[in-house]
């Protein structure tokens, strides 16, 4: 009888109950509303989905994000691997090989001024970097946190390794990710008021025709003009521009289905849950969190003012050619951001089409949030 009341003890105190906390109840909560946003709501869901599930996981059963040296076995838990190659900046290249592969560079190529637009963007990564260092940060969090500015997950993770900032890591990806799915809330209040009714129903003309030869020439030009001036930019621009490339030579299409397609879908998985898995409740409910989601909000929010108003100066400059709306597409939240700008251009014309024009912005925003997180890593010489 006893043998049997101890097996059944054992038994329960094996069950997560014995050892959820209040915290770890918190955060299943939490990634129960990030799976109705991408599920029920559809945003970004392949981002949500997987990052939601690691957080559920990782809240209900801590050891599958535990290390080695945490374990009695001596063996790390499997979503410790998956980080293992956000740390080592394996997947936050392969992410941008596969996005490289999926973009038409065309609309930037056709539009080459959409790279002062990109730029513009990036002003708040800039400003959210002296604000972060009021709210307390060293100077090399302050860059990791600054980025999320850029709406881009891997750049985060990618500038967040390199710092050696592995702390702050999972609080500041779950944030640039999660921002990257609310942008078609976050932006259009933004884009309304600081644009009149007349700018946003403002019709481009029609892009030129692109050439084979441009589109080619385009990511190898890149790549040379980036990487030589910043050359840490090489393992995010250059897996960028190869991924284009892949697309555009025309000579290697299962490469290029493959970074498109499965490849890509694989490393959303391994990226997102372990990204959701590095937020458990002891690493995710404390006040540097909550600074570091406050922090990303302001500086998307800067990015996005700061693209409307620049696409403002261009329509003045251009005598109304350009519509100030696309100029919040200079976050690189590819291709979601562009598509809100359509959205909001749409409300005051349904003919206007502007998901192209925004595009141009939209690919020169993922160049240049790889650029900043370039600078920075030259200023601190990582």
């Amino acid at each position: 009888m006893s043998y049997i009341t101890e097996t059944i003890t054992n038994l329960l105190h094996q069950t997560a109950f014995f050892n959820l906390t209040g915290g770890n109840f918190i955060m299943i909560l939490v990634a129960c509303v990030f799976l109705y946003l991408a599920i029920r709501r559809g945003f970004e869901p392949l981002l949500l989905v997987p990052i939601a599930f690691g957080m559920l996981l990782v809240n209900i059963y801590p050891d599958i994000f535990a290390g080695p040296e945490q374990m009695s076995n001596g063996i790390g838990g499997l979503f410790h691997y998956f980080y293992l190659l956000d740390e080592w900046s394996i997947l936050p290249s392969l992410i941008f090989l596969g996005v490289g592969a999926m973009t038409d560079f065309g609309p930037l190529i056709a539009n080459p001024i959409s790279f002062l637009l990109g730029a513009a963007a990036q002003f708040g990564i800039f400003g959210a970097y002296f604000l972060a260092i009021l709210f307390g940060f060293n100077d090399k969090a302050a860059a990791a946190v600054s980025i999320i500015g850029g709406a881009d997950g891997p750049t985060s993770i990618f500038l967040a390794g390199k710092l050696s900032q592995s702390g702050l890591m999972g609080p500041i990806a779950v944030a640039a990710y999660s921002y990257m799915a609310l942008v078609p809330i976050i932006q259009p209040p933004f884009m309304k008021l600081f644009t009149t009714k007349k700018e946003r129903a403002i019709k481009m003309e029609n892009l030129r025709p692109v050439s084979k030869l441009e589109r080619i020439l385009f990511p190898i030009i890149v790549t040379i003009v980036v990487c030589t001036i910043l050359p840490t930019t090489a393992p995010l621009v250059g897996m960028l521009m190869l991924g284009n490339l892949f697309r555009e030579s025309g000579v290697v299409r299962q490469l290029s289905e493959t970074a498109s397609n499965a490849l890509m879908y694989i490393v959303v998985i391994l990226l997102g849950t372990s990204v959701g898995a590095s937020t458990s409740a002891e690493a995710f409910l404390n006040w540097t969190t909550i600074k570091i989601v406050i922090l990303g909000l302001v500086a998307f929010m800067f990015g996005t003012i700061a693209g409307v108003l620049f696409g403002k100066l261009l329509c003045w400059i251009t005598k109304g050619k350009i519509n100030p709306l696309i100029g919040s597409a200079g976050v690189s939240a590819v291709p979601m951001a562009a598509r809100v700008s359509q959205k909001v251009g749409a409300e005051e014309d349904p003919t206007n089409f502007l998901l192209m024009h925004a595009m141009g912005p939209n690919v020169a925003g993922v160049i240049g949030t790889a650029v900043a997180a370039g600078v920075f890593m030259a200023i601190f010489g990582i």
